[in-house]
């Protein structure tokens, strides 16, 4: 976890730890001296805006750390951070809503930072059949909505394999961002029941490209795999932290039952 309370010459050190740089190693990807470095980490040198901002990018420093950088070093924020029915994002909005509407029948949410579902196309409700209330109030969060004893996780099939594939995902977004939220959430639902392997073993997703997520339904089981898209180079701290998980049958099967489902409502309407 990092200590927000160091100087940015401290800050700067623990992130290039954390992404497990030397000194060396940095100076070299950011083209700068090894001594000039090793000036600004300790506080002999204090690191211009623009040298502070090119450091950020050399070691993937998520947008909201940056402001966490520049004020630590002085300067004012530049990153702002705006809700997402904020006027500034009326297009990105409006870009996100056109991406969940087209991915119907098939479910699709936009989550941020802390995997809380801040938009969704409301496909396939049947999805949530059985799922207690409370885990069903907003602000739903994805993570614990699918891991949780009381929500989807008692009708996964694959519990063990779907649940190693979340905590994956989960350790890496700590790895990355630090972030104590995330920190909390993972040691959350890591404490929540978990489903034995068949073969006894913890399953081994770190290389999967896809890791199917097979649950029961009254349409029988359904199979999906998801994809992530997330913005190129946003400007904005919510956008840089927002994904699109969009989720796309994995057999034909899924594919059939999900479309009668959907025309079964179409229909009632």
């Amino acid at each position: 976890m990092l200590d927000t309370r160091e100087p940015v010459g401290g800050l700067l050190r623990q992130w290039r730890q954390r992404r497990r740089l030397s000194q060396l190693d940095l100076a070299c990807d950011a083209g700068i001296s090894t001594r000039h470095l090793s000036f600004v980490e300790t506080g002999r040198a204090h690191p211009s805006r623009e040298m502070l901002l090119h450091l950020s990018e050399q070691l993937d420093v998520p947008v909201r750390e940056r402001n966490v950088l520049l004020v630590a070093a002085g300067y004012a924020p530049i990153f702002p951070e705006r809700p997402l029915t904020d006027p500034a994002l009326t297009a990105a909005r409006s870009a996100i809503d056109l991406v969940l509407e087209r991915q119907k029948p098939y479910p699709a949410f936009a989550l941020d930072r802390q995997w809380r579902i801040v938009a969704s196309n409301a496909a396939l409700p049947e999805l949530y059949e059985g799922v207690a209330a409370d885990l069903l109030e907003p602000p739903l969060n994805a993570m614990r909505l699918s891991l949780h004893p009381q929500g989807l996780a008692p009708r996964i099939v694959n519990l063990a394999e779907w649940r190693a594939h979340l905590l994956y995902r989960l350790r890496r977004q700590v790895e990355l961002t630090a972030d104590r939220a995330l920190i909390d959430l993972l040691s959350e639902v890591s404490a929540y029941p978990a489903a034995a392997d068949r073969s006894g073993k913890p399953p081994n997703v770190e290389h999967e490209i896809a890791v199917p997520f097979r649950i029961k339904t009254n349409a029988g089981v359904l199979s999906f795999f998801s994809m992530t898209t997330v913005f190129g180079t946003p400007a904005d701290v919510m956008l840089s932290e927002l994904a699109l998980e969009l989720f796309f049958p994995a057999d034909d099967d899924t594919a059939s039952a999900v479309q009668r489902l959907a025309a079964s409502v179409r229909t009632a309407n």
